[in-house]
């Protein structure tokens, strides 16, 4: 092994000159980071995303170029709903953040869509963030952004979500406390795009030459487009202005972003891309403001002030930068829960969950479960897809509880969506039974599939208590039963005429870590709730007892 369990590669830190070039090919991060905001302070580049019910939340990612990106930090290692703790809440939690710097602090504010909006905040902001603060509860209220403006007035731009609002395509504004806490006056709707702007959402509030502006998608995810609007006051009227759509050949449905000005007065967009099972991945936009007062996003071949996004670019870039290797993948450091934080739990996690292991690998203590398969499975350890073709390779050591009469324990490699598939090992009275599960449909209660790949030989180990007492012999325990295997997941993309490619998923099993057996036929991943799919691990049992078996997981 042996890496640590992120496989992330550590980013190095590299001298350059003053003033340097950097290209980039757009993704500038395969990643899934949906709704993706960015903050500027001095060089530096601060970016958070959506993170709905997965914890760690709210990442905090971290650049000096745009191009190259590491991940510092997690705003949020807890959550003040008790339903988010030790039960999945699929899509549900945190929608669409903005992070801004004012006045010496960090903050983030978080739309979710079932309780209001909340904010939280930081002098350090690779360190602890301090607890949510709800600013305003209200079933509906999303995608919010603060504006601190040149008058020092504090405002608060949100949208609404059908789902629970009852009603979308509107925008609103409201007056806020100077230090970000709650409002000072109700919420007012300040855009109606029913009717030219529909599900218009995920605002961005900013001023510029005495104009008030408001970032915000329109159309939908995967088919719309981005929209600008302006007004001289901040209730409005507000202008509105098309400033980005896709066309053919370029990217589909360039969805919800953020503008950010660099340090040499250029100006940039990044916005996210949804690309299915891939998640919605970061594409970066270079951005121009015309004569009359309109930005300009990407490039505009035919001149019509609408642009169009762009495949490649480059950008000035000044001081130290970061670089990372292969494919924009973003280093990571150690979180909250003492795992690298590209890994989460789809679930606040129990402190019995896990263990991190001194080579870099994980210990993960099966889990008693209410539920039968892993669709509402709390304790599943899970991580994004980092690029349309990869390779994970993991070795697994099995530690099933002898103690348990009731066999079943189990612990397994699978690619997490709403269907899913993979390779798990079983605990039975034969030995470790090794099998290749499929579910479709599994948010709508598709059923496991199960086919048994192999029956493998535990490896026993005695064990007896050290100490007696007198004439009282040692006690002795069960022994300790071990298997050790690897599983591999490989993904490739499989072209779809007119979408995004399907991700092609094809496991295989080893005994030894060098010759692999294929495991089962290739999968064609399926996204989660708002989310791409997701590679997981997982230990877990179905009954009760005081002690638990355990899994030991490390990267090759």
């Amino acid at each position: 092994m042996k890496r640590t369990l992120s496989a992330l590669l550590i980013a190095l830190s590299v001298s350059c000159s003053v003033k340097e070039t950097v290209n980039f090919t757009n993704p500038v991060l395969h990643f899934d980071y949906s709704d993706p905001d960015v903050c500027r302070v001095g060089d530096h580049y601060y970016m958070t995303a959506s993170s709905f019910n997965f914890f760690p939340g709210l990442p905090i990612l971290h650049s000096r170029d745009l191009v190259h990106w590491e991940q510092v930090g997690a705003a949020l290692a807890d959550y003040p709903a008790p339903e988010f703790h030790g039960a999945v809440q699929h899509g549900c939690g945190v929608w669409a953040p903005a992070i801004r710097y004012h006045d010496g602090w960090f903050y983030i504010y978080v739309g979710d869509p079932d309780r209001g909006v909340f904010m939280v905040k930081t002098q350090d902001v690779t360190g602890r963030w301090e607890p949510p603060v709800w600013v305003v509860e209200e079933k509906g209220f999303i995608d919010p952004c603060p504006l601190w403006d040149s008058e020092g007035n504090a405002w608060l731009s949100h949208g609404a979500a059908g789902s629970r609002a009852g009603l979308k395509s509107i925008l609103f504004v409201a007056p806020m406390k100077a230090d970000g806490t709650a409002l000072t006056g109700p919420s007012r709707i300040v855009f109606d795009g029913h009717l030219t702007q529909p599900t218009i959402e995920g605002t961005k509030f900013y001023e510029r030459d005495g104009w008030y502006y408001i970032f915000a998608p329109a159309g939908g995810v995967a088919t719309g487009w981005q929209t600008v609007l302006r007004s001289r006051s901040v209730y409005g009227p507000y202008e509105e202005k098309i400033v980005m759509a896709w066309a053919p050949g370029t990217v589909n449905g360039p969805h919800q972003g953020a503008w950010v000005t660099g340090p040499d007065g250029g100006d940039w967009f990044l916005h996210f891309q949804d690309k299915g099972a891939y998640g919605r991945i970061v594409h970066l936009q270079p951005m121009t403001w015309r004569s009359d007062g309109w930005p300009l996003i990407g490039e505009d071949p035919d001149g019509d002030g609408v642009g169009q996004p762009v495949s490649s670019g480059r950008m000035a870039v000044s001081g130290k930068r970061l670089s990372s290797v292969g494919n924009g993948f973003p280093a990571a450091a150690v979180g909250p829960y003492g795992l690298d934080l590209s890994w989460q739990y789809p679930s606040v996690p129990g402190p019995y969950w896990h263990r991190a292991l001194p080579d870099g690998g994980v210990r993960l203590y099966s889990v008693k479960q209410e539920h039968i398969g892993l669709w509402e499975c709390p304790n599943l350890l899970e991580r994004m897809f980092p690029a349309e073709r990869f390779t994970t390779t993991a070795k697994l050591t099995f530690h099933p509880n002898p103690q348990l009469k009731e066999r079943g324990e189990c612990a397994g490699f699978v690619v997490m969506g709403e269907s899913y598939a993979g390779v798990r090992v079983v605990d039975t009275a034969d030995g470790a039974a090794l099998q290749y599960i499929e579910c479709t449909d599994a948010h709508r209660g598709g059923q496991e599939l199960v086919q048994p790949l192999a029956l493998l030989d535990y490896t026993l180990t005695p064990q007896a208590f050290p100490y007696s007492s007198g004439n009282v012999p040692a006690v002795k325990y069960p022994d300790i039963r071990e298997v050790t295997l690897w599983l591999r997941l490989e993904v490739a993309p499989q072209e779809v005429e007119g979408n995004v490619p399907d991700a092609l998923c094809r496991f295989s099993y080893s005994l030894d870590g060098e010759s692999f057996t294929d495991a089962g036929e290739p999968f064609v991943a399926a996204p989660g709730r708002w989310i791409g799919a997701r590679q997981a691990f997982f230990c877990s049992r179905q009954v009760s007892k005081n002690d638990s078996g355990w899994v030991d997981i490390g990267l090759l």
